[in-house]
């Protein structure tokens, strides 16, 4: 029992020093503000992931994807949302909130995805001793593709017309309950497959499991909330107190905070020769970033005080266009359900250079290097676009269907595929 708890525990003490400043009232320096409520955020952000994961036991398989989905967003969205919230009575912090939304959303698919396959490629032919070039996904992960697609299309709107308005952040939201319901009729009701931390609370017995599992969401979710607000307004302050661009620290530190437990399962996930396992989650997670977080982003800054619309900037409009090209080259490499080494170290690069071109020209460059790629592997992959485009509407018995590609690859649980 005490191992069991022991990761659980470390936690725990890192997140009590915010919880006690943030109780008391104390205020820190902004730069030991963004340590300690940072800290605190991704310690809080691992348990509710284990719990997440542990939870699957008792929940039936369709049921959990559909209650996991929600659960794992709220670390990652808390922050974004308080900056929404926000910026309905100050204005100046509608670049915060897009930040934190494009930066998530890039750093999944350009450091998320091509870690997971590049990974995933080593371990298949270190263990096979051939040479596995490509990540070969389940076909059931063609409808969430689909609706990443639709969703993308949609998100268009926003560079389009310089704002995230209501109705669209509607229309994203009914998307995303419309493929909750979807998914939720594809789950496997298998034993779950967990790691780590995960599976050492999940093989506890049940009297002992379910009450841990629902007070570490309890306690992960307040602890979460509670360092919300702190965590933001350091990053903020500390950027300007460290002489730093505070736009950059909100659309890249907090991500990675808030994202790390999702990352690290997945490449165990992929350590473990799981690939399209990996490789779905993260798909899932793009899908809730275009659904569930645009979405109710507007909705935060109205009942923040805000209007009916958020009014991007031409830097954030250029972010958003960045963010889409870069989703729309992701979703043409796995047309073909094939995520493809050489692909995987593309999408790297480009979100390598990024960082080393900034301002309007490097974000139009990289972002129109992105549009050609991908208009490039559409035009080569064009029978699989309408395939794709449809899957959300769709039985899931004709997407299963579908005749696999062929070529060297790693499945998940699987030997290298030579067909």
């Amino acid at each position: 029992m005490l191992r069991t708890l022991r990761p659980v525990l470390i936690c725990l003490a890192i997140v009590v020093p915010a919880l006690v400043v943030r109780i008391a009232g104390l205020h820190l320096p902004s730069a030991l503000g963004l340590v300690v409520f940072g800290a605190g955020v991704v310690a809080a952000a691992f348990v509710l992931a284990w719990a997440a994961e542990a939870a699957q036991v008792d929940i039936a398989g369709g049921l959990a994807i559909a209650v996991l989905a929600v659960i794992a967003v709220l670390p990652e969205y808390a922050v974004d949302l308080y900056f929404a919230y926000t910026a309905g009575s100050r204005p100046e912090y509608v670049q915060y909130a897009a930040a934190n939304m494009t930066g998530s959303n890039r750093l999944l698919l350009g450091l998320g995805w091509s870690v997971v396959v590049l990974v995933s490629v080593i371990v298949a032919s270190r263990r096979s001793g051939t040479s596995v070039k490509a990540v070969l996904l389940e076909s059931r992960y063609r409808l969430e593709l689909g609706f990443l697609m639709i969703a993308s299309l949609i998100a268009l709107i926003i560079p389009g017309t310089g704002q995230i308005h209501l109705f669209v952040g509607i229309g994203l939201l009914a998307f995303f309950s419309y493929y909750l319901i979807r998914v939720s009729r594809t789950g496997d009701e298998g034993e779950p497959d967990l790691v780590g931390p995960a599976a050492r609370i999940g093989a506890l017995p049940a009297r002992l499991r379910r009450p841990l599992v629902v007070i570490m969401f309890l306690g992960a979710a307040v602890a979460i909330i509670t360092c919300a607000e702190p965590f933001a307004e350091s990053l903020v302050s500390g950027g300007r107190a460290l002489g730093m661009d505070e736009f950059l620290l909100v659309q890249w530190l907090a991500p990675l905070s808030s994202e790390a437990p999702e990352f690290i399962v997945a490449i165990m996930f992929a350590l473990r020769g799981k690939a399209s396992m990996a490789l779905g989650t993260l798909i899932s997670a793009k899908v809730n970033q275009w659904t569930l977080l645009i979405g109710s982003l507007p909705i935060a800054y109205l009942v923040g005080g805000g209007g009916v619309s958020l009014q991007l900037d031409q830097r954030q409009v250029e972010e958003f266009l960045l963010t889409v090209a870069q989703t729309v080259l992701g979703i043409a490499i796995l047309l073909t359900l094939r995520f493809h080494r050489w692909a995987a170290l593309v999408l790297l690069g480009l979100f390598a250079v990024q960082f080393a071109v900034p301002g309007t020209e490097g974000r139009y460059a990289i972002a129109a290097c992105y549009a050609v790629i991908a208009l490039v592997l559409m035009i080569i992959h064009r029978r699989q676009l309408v395939p794709t485009l449809t899957a959300p509407f769709r039985r899931l018995e004709s997407i299963t269907g579908a005749e696999r590609p062929a070529g060297p690859s790693v499945r998940s649980g699987s030997a290298p595929d030579h067909r």
